[in-house]
């Protein structure tokens, strides 16, 4: 085992500690938000370390000593690594927006004795689903942080976040035992819920129940993500809840639903028999999000429906099979939490220097914030598409994927893609014109944007630029992330001790000296039955 796997944990337990401890401190905003903010730096920092190194393979721990499949493992890969590097930057500035805007706000919106320990709890589960190397506890992860999303989504008490808030909790619910119900019904078929070993045990079983297990999965992780026709939830959700909550939300919780996905669809049914079911989910996804955002007149309607929409940019990659396609969806789904994110936090400083996220009561703002037109402007442009941002390496990356597909639904979803990204920019710069250059119908009120919350969203739309500047070195990692997922061999030897492997390895795998050494003795007391 490699030294490093000591960081796997540390981005789930280092938030889980920091959210005690906030907890006991709930008397003292300031000791809650220092406390917040280094967990998160640390978190951060881990991450990076497991990025750097998964770079040479998965690193592994089993947690309490008991080695998969009889224990938990958690597991940093390059997918895993760099989805939590991702999701630690923009949390950490959403957290530093919202001490600004409670400081500024008293606060009256995100009240900080709930809201620390509750956001810490959130990262925490997103980092376990990141790092799961079982379904149950990648259920569990998402459990937590769904439990975390429902205190936050409904923070201020209002009427219209309660609303917005039941929605959300029905319709997470309902995902939930749909994924629970697949969970035990995976283990009955196999009598296992480790994915490695469902990497070997699946192709066993037969076909039919195969697709049974699918279909459920997909349809618990496509409501999760905000997949066609599974969606209509999110406009009504997001928008209603404070400005750091609807950022983190809009950037970061679909894209769990749509890691979940990657590592079902690459790891365990790899043979691609619903790509032609995913290729129609995506279209329709992208297709139906951006004629909802062309049809809003509210701003943070019209970026949620955007959200909706560029969904389905990650799924067309998903549904090529193919390692250009599922790279090129890895670097989009980077692109657009990164991007997503930035473009929420400036449109809450919109509706904070404006009065209103309605571009009937928008105007002006060019003219009497000129730096929030710039920071609307460039991740605005940037998930549009337009060259040579990170947006529009993303969709050109899937269109040669889609191209050199061949096949006339992969064609199809191109020219989709290239339509929605097309619609995108008109709905983008409509807002852009009425917000910003039309004449204000009111007088605007006179208020401060508070250089604690400017500082976080000028940092995340330096990222989404940054992200065009290293983007050679990214789409390299992605490549490769995207070619270990589709041959899954390394994976599942560094999951599973030799004593525990099953008849879906072949033989010299066994011996390649690829697992982690000290995971488990070899004498099989660690089986569970590995001859599948």
């Amino acid at each position: 085992m490699s030294d490093l796997s000591v960081l796997v944990p540390l981005p789930v337990v280092l938030p889980l500690f920091a959210a005690g401890l906030a907890l006991a401190l709930w008397r003292h905003g300031r000791a809650q938000g220092v406390i917040s903010v280094v967990a998160l730096t640390l978190s951060l920092a881990a991450s990076v370390g497991l990025l750097v190194a998964s770079d040479s393979g998965p690193l592994v721990v089993d947690i309490g000593g008991w080695a998969a499949p009889v224990g938990i493992d958690l597991v940093a890969d390059r997918l895993s690594a760099l989805m939590l590097t991702v999701s630690f930057a923009v949390t950490l500035a959403v957290l530093v927006y919202s001490l600004a805007q409670g400081v500024e706000d008293g606060d009256a919106e995100t009240p900080v004795a709930i809201f620390h320990p509750t956001y810490l709890v959130l990262t925490a589960g997103v980092a376990n689903a990141f790092l799961s190397g079982d379904l149950f506890n990648l259920f569990v992860g998402f459990e937590i942080l769904l439990a975390a999303s429902y205190v936050l989504i409904t923070l201020g008490g209002t009427g219209e976040r309660i609303r917005a808030g039941t929605i959300y909790v029905v319709v997470s619910l309902l995902s939930s035992v749909l994924f629970l119900l697949a969970i035990a019904l995976v283990y009955a078929t196999t009598g296992t819920v480790n994915l490695a070993q469902l990497a070997q045990r699946l192709p066993e079983i037969d076909p039919g129940v195969q697709l049974v297990l699918q279909l459920l999965l997909l349809i618990a992780f496509g409501i999760k993500a905000a997949i066609f026709p599974m969606s209509a939830w999110l406009p009504d959700s997001y928008p209603t809840a404070p400005a750091p909550v609807t950022a983190v939300f809009a950037g970061l919780l679909t894209k769990v639903g749509v890691y979940a996905v990657i590592r079902t669809q690459t790891l365990l049914f790899p043979d691609g028999r619903l790509d032609g079911l995913l290729m129609g989910a995506a279209l329709a996804t992208m297709v139906v999000g951006i004629l909802g955002a062309v049809a809003q007149n509210d701003i943070k309607r019209l970026v949620s429906f955007t959200l909706v929409s560029h969904i389905g940019y990650m799924i067309f990659g998903i549904a090529l099979s193919s390692d250009q396609g599922l790279g090129s969806a890895i670097f989009y789904v980077t692109h657009h939490i990164t991007v997503q994110t930035a473009l929420f936090l400036v449109v809450g400083l919109m509706e904070r220097r404006g009065g209103s996220t309605s571009l009937d009561e928008l105007g002006g703002l060019a003219k009497i914030a000129p730096v929030l037109a710039v920071l609307f402007f460039i991740p605005a442009m940037n998930l549009a598409g337009i060259p040579p941002m990170s947006g529009f390496l993303g969709k050109t990356g899937l269109l040669q994927a889609g191209v050199a597909a061949g096949t006339w639904p992969a064609l199809v979803l191109v020219v989709g893609a290239v339509v929605t990204s097309l619609l995108t920019l008109y709905a983008i710069v409509k807002a852009w014109n009425k917000a910003f250059w039309q004449a204000a119908p009111a007088e605007l009120p006179s208020v401060r944007l508070p250089a604690g919350m400017v500082g976080p969203a000028v940092a995340l739309v330096v990222l989404g630029l940054g992200l065009s500047v290293v983007a050679g070195p990214l789409v390299g990692f992605t490549e490769r992330a995207a070619i270990m997922l589709r041959d899954p061999d390394q994976y599942i030897a560094a999951v599973l001790p030799d004593g525990a492997r099953g008849d879906g390895v072949s033989a010299d795998l066994a011996d390649d000296g690829d697992a982690p050494d000290g995971d488990a003795p070899d004498d099989g007391t660690a089986e569970d039955g590995g001859d599948g």
